[in-house]
């Protein structure tokens, strides 16, 4: 491992000058848009239905059962859709909602759909079987063998089935995440592999003109986003900026402990659109595994020469970064997240973090711009702090006020490490930060450990607008 300068210092002309609020409110109106899109697609798709006759076939069993079918099949596939936009790291969606939130949506929209398609095959496979659940097997054969676009909607289906059950919590527990970000990958393919039988088969998808446009554009939109953003853009800014690794160097940290900084240069890194507290994923073209994408938050802010990221050393992946040697190339997207000055409303901040999560909180501590007073940093860390140097240096020379609580949490129901005696967790955060309510609360770290500090935070007077996180979820 090389050596690098413990503290890398942004230049106080390249200081983010935003102005607190402006950019919110056009995050706030992208919000309104895009949930106003998908709810209106979603009735007017129901609308055509009835329109259809959809309503009067409930009366009879077989036609009911062909006809919600029909109906679970247009919202599954209008789901769907909106599943691959979620998914193509469209810019304005990305800064708008957050990883935290977007995962959220991302989720319920997944699941939603696949059981709505399920549902989907059942019924349409039921209803065209004269309701008789016996011969639906042979129907569903008879189906797949006989008509256009079944059997590659089929194999779309499989695929689908190979995501949801990656995603479910026992399997997310048994895959590392860069195997689970491979096979997500398979989404795409569910979907590309529907569009035929839709088109072919699908009475509601070409009954008017109006129907054919929305269906197209929807498709359309869903493949522009992902070849746009998901191909294109990191392809783009990858032979661009042809970034290599410069050093790797090993960080302070507690007995049993290991941590790497790891110093990425390029061309033209000063035109890169970056901001502290964001996020690439990464692949090192240093051998086997490269494949892999590797999320990484930024450790310090840029500064239009070179990147830093500081990753704990675990796992193959761990060992794999902490080995890299300088000159091996990078391939990269991003950057990702809205942990960044992007959706601040208050002049003043609270940067809250514990382990590893206090990574992209440093980078904000550097980048962020604030008199002194104005910011506070909270560590928590089981043994000894990160970046205790840096920080040290960031509140000389920035006014930085730093507070580490080490230890482990008293409980599960606390926030707070058991060294701090009797008080309960509100009056502990009001007490060293009396004026919460006036500033922007920036959180990172486990899941459980963020939850509990959100909680306390609200019940402490702040409202949900100010909170801003990101969790390890995946």
């Amino acid at each position: 491992m090389s050596l690098a300068p413990a503290v890398r210092r942004v230049q106080p002309d390249i200081l983010p000058t935003h102005v607190p609020g402006s950019r919110a409110r056009f995050d706030e109106a992208v919000r309104l848009v895009g949930m106003a899109a998908l709810w209106l697609s979603l009735l007017l798709v129901t609308y055509w239905w009835v329109a259809g006759g959809g309503l009067s076939e409930l009366t009879d069993a077989e036609q009911a059962l062909t006809s919600l079918g029909r109906e679970t099949g247009l919202v599954a596939s209008v789901l769907l859709l909106a599943q691959v936009v979620l998914m193509a790291r469209v810019p304005w969606l990305e800064q708008a909602y957050g990883q935290d939130r977007l995962a959220r949506i991302h989720r319920v929209v997944g699941f939603t759909s696949f059981n709505l398609m399920i549902a989907h095959v059942v019924l349409i496979t039921w209803g065209y079987a004269a309701a008789d659940l016996l011969a639906t097997p042979g129907m569903f054969w008879y189906l797949t063998t006989d008509y256009p676009g079944i059997l590659l909607a089929d194999a779309g289906t499989l695929a689908l089935i190979l995501v949801v059950v990656t995603s479910m919590k026992f399997a997310r527990r048994r895959t590392r995440y860069e195997t689970w970000h491979l096979l997500h990958l398979y989404a795409y393919l569910g979907a590309g592999l529907a569009l035929p039988h839709q088109l072919w088969t699908g009475q509601e998808l070409l009954a008017s003109t109006a129907r054919t446009v929305f269906w197209w554009g929807w498709w359309i939109a869903g493949a522009a986003a992902v070849l746009i953003w998901r191909v294109a853009l990191p392809l783009y800014r990858t032979l661009r900026h042809r970034m290599v690794v410069t050093s790797v160097v090993r960080e302070p940290a507690g007995p049993g402990e290991w941590l790497v900084s790891v110093y990425l240069a390029g061309r033209h890194m000063d035109r890169m659109p970056v901001q502290a507290g964001q996020f690439f994923s990464l692949r090192f073209l240093s051998g086997k595994g490269w494949s892999r994408a590797h999320p990484y938050s930024l450790s310090a802010a840029p500064d239009g020469h070179s990147l830093r990221f500081t990753v704990k050393v675990e796992g193959d992946g761990g060992r794999a970064i902490a080995a890299l040697r300088p000159g091996t190339k990078v391939l990269i997207e991003g950057p990702y997240g809205r942990l960044s000055a992007r959706p601040r409303t208050q002049r003043k901040v609270l940067l809250m973090g514990a382990g590893v999560g206090i990574t992209p909180l440093r980078a904000l501590a550097e980048g962020l711009a604030y008199a002194p007073g104005e910011a506070i940093l909270v560590q928590r860390c089981t043994q000894a702090p990160l970046f205790a140097r840096e920080l040290e240096v960031l509140s000389a020379e920035r006014g930085l006020q730093v507070l580490t609580l080490t230890g482990r949490r008293r409980g599960d129901d606390s926030w707070l490490p058991a060294g701090v005696g009797a008080v309960d967790d509100v009056s502990a955060l009001l007490a060293w930060v009396p004026d919460l309510p006036e500033r922007d609360l920036y959180l990172c770290g486990p899941d459980a450990w963020v939850g509990r500090v959100r909680e306390v935070a609200l019940q402490a007077g702040l409202p949900e607008s100010q909170i801003h996180l990101e969790t390890f979820r995946w």
